[in-house]
């Protein structure tokens, strides 16, 4: 029996923490905010008190013992996710975990188990595959209209401004690129990656070259199926967020993304100009909320999350894959970072 609403509480109030909270309170019926838990000081209160719903926590454990809550959303940083939702699934709470959703493999194995011995939802963000123009692609390829998927590709151009002092070494790999490998293994439906090659270079920050900071990066991923497909990130562009994706198919092909914040044009002295959006939320609204109402949905069926743990799995192997690629200056096999 499907309950009424869903007690979730958020965990972590940071930028995107705090969108998904807004969400919860205010954009999903079905959804109730109970409670925000930050450690960090007043970081909670003001949150819950700016939605004017949900209790504040500084601990994180008394999440666990809070009887109104049925489902957590987890978005702190990314070494602490496979942690959380260990702790969150032995306390039988369903799972909301932003990607990644490990940082390696046991870690990651560890939670899809504790998930699954606890018999709860535990769902990924990877928000892409609820976007208009990507969903609307799957739709050409399920329905055989694109014919076999040959190539691909996806790209993550973010706008600027980062401190390169907050950047660990394979994070273009681990937080930025893992959308763009579950991207194309989700236009590539039914196939997995064998191989990959990457190279990578801190061609922003230059001066962190030494640090291990890469802030530009190009992957090639062979699929078992044949396709081949491409990922590209970049931490700058002067131009604004830009995420964009095309399939090529043995009977068409499919591009999805568009950055501009409307479809006004402005032509003058300088020729025609367009309005580009600046971040993730202002391009993906729509998707973060669609993803987190699959995930509201599919607790209170009881049903299967939209995406699995094995799919957060499977595109951080082609993550780890590359990384160790741009170490190793040579082509990986997934089957080498699975020993």
């Amino acid at each position: 029996m499907a309950m009424d609403t869903v007690g979730v509480a958020l965990i972590g109030s940071g930028r995107m923490g705090a969108f998904h909270a807004e969400t919860l309170a205010l954009r999903l019926p079905q959804a109730r905010l109970v409670a925000v838990a930050d450690p960090a000081r007043g970081a909670a209160e003001r949150l819950t008190a700016a939605l004017g719903a949900g209790r504040a926590y500084t601990d994180v454990a008394q999440i666990w013992e809070d009887p109104e809550v049925d489902a957590v959303v987890i978005a702190t940083p990314a070494r602490s996710h496979a942690d959380l939702v260990v702790a969150a699934t032995g306390a039988g709470k369903h799972v909301f975990c932003e990607k990644p959703m490990a940082v390696t493999l046991p870690e990651a194995d560890r939670a899809i188990d504790a998930a699954r011995a606890a018999g709860v939802t535990l769902q990924v963000g990877f928000n892409r595959r609820f976007a208009a123009d990507w969903q609307a692609a799957r739709a050409l390829i399920d329905t055989g209209t694109l014919g076999t998927p040959r190539q691909l590709r996806s790209l993550t151009r973010d706008p600027g401004g980062f401190d390169p002092a907050r950047v660990l070494p394979d994070t273009i790999f681990l937080e930025t690129l893992i959308h763009d490998f579950d991207t194309l293994r989700f236009l590539n439906p039914g196939a997995e990656a064998v191989d990959v090659y990457a190279t990578a270079d801190a061609l922003v920050e230059p001066t962190w070259r030494d640090r291990g900071l890469l802030d530009t990066s190009v992957v090639l991923v062979r699929f078992d199926n044949g396709a081949m497909a491409v990922a590209e990130a970049s931490f700058e562009a002067a131009y604004g967020y830009d995420v964009r994706g095309e399939v090529l198919g043995s009977s068409g092909m499919v591009a999805m993304g568009d950055g501009r914040r409307s479809g006004m044009t402005f032509s003058g002295s300088a020729g025609r100009l367009v309005e580009t959006v600046r971040s993730d939320q202002e391009l993906f609204p729509d998707s973060y909320v669609s993803e987190l109402s699959a995930f509201v949905d599919a607790v209170r069926a009881g049903t299967p999350a939209t995406v699995s743990g094995e799919d957060a799995r499977a595109a951080l192997a082609i993550a780890l894959a590359a990384a160790e690629s741009v170490r190793s200056r040579r082509s990986v096999r997934i089957d080498e970072v699975e020993k």
